[in-house]
């Protein structure tokens, strides 16, 4: 998996642009009647490929969310922080606590400017526990649990339970 390298003080005008734009939307969003018309709108704009049946509950942090791809019948509850600079891709039926993050760029420890990025992939059926983290490059299994507040700094295998930080091995499903 190649890793993308972004230096946010290069950006285009375009690229600030659509951020300014991104962040606006996400602002208005959390600040919208949940469950009403404007709401569901609002999310579908912040996240145009989000399949049927999905939801997204606010209060929602999204940097880059035109970067992130949301299959069917997904729920993200409320608190949630996607960094989709190297992508998010999260597959149908799949479940997200309420403040999980999905950290799919980090900073380069010598040039700071720069955010080195590398694509999330949570699988289908996947179960992310409250608070947990996933970090840059990491795939979760098909039918996988993410225990609560889990560090998930390697990919997990399909059908397995992790937990801890960082998150280890408990027992197949």
């Amino acid at each position: 998996m190649d890793e993308i390298r972004i230096d946010v003080t290069r950006q285009t005008e375009e690229e600030l642009e659509l951020a300014r734009c991104h962040a606006q939307l996400v602002f208005r969003f959390n600040h919208t009647m949940p469950e009403t018309p404007e709401y569901s709108a609002l999310m579908h704009e912040i996240f145009p490929t989000m399949g049927e049946g999905s939801v997204v509950f606010a209060p929602l942090t999204a940097i880059r969310p035109h970067m992130v791809q949301i299959g069917k019948n997904v729920v993200v509850m409320n608190g949630c922080l996607m960094m989709a600079a190297g992508g998010i891709f999260i597959g149908d039926n799949a479940m997200l606590a309420a403040n999980v993050q999905l950290l799919s760029n980090n900073h380069d420890l010598v040039e700071r400017q720069v955010i080195t990025c590398k694509p999330v992939h949570i699988g289908a059926r996947a179960w992310i526990g409250a608070g947990a983290t996933i970090l840059a490059g990491v795939t979760i299994g098909e039918n996988a649990v993410v225990g609560a507040a889990s560090v998930v700094t390697h990919d997990v295998e399909p059908d397995t339970i992790v937990a801890g930080n960082p998150a280890r091995f408990i027992r197949k499903i």
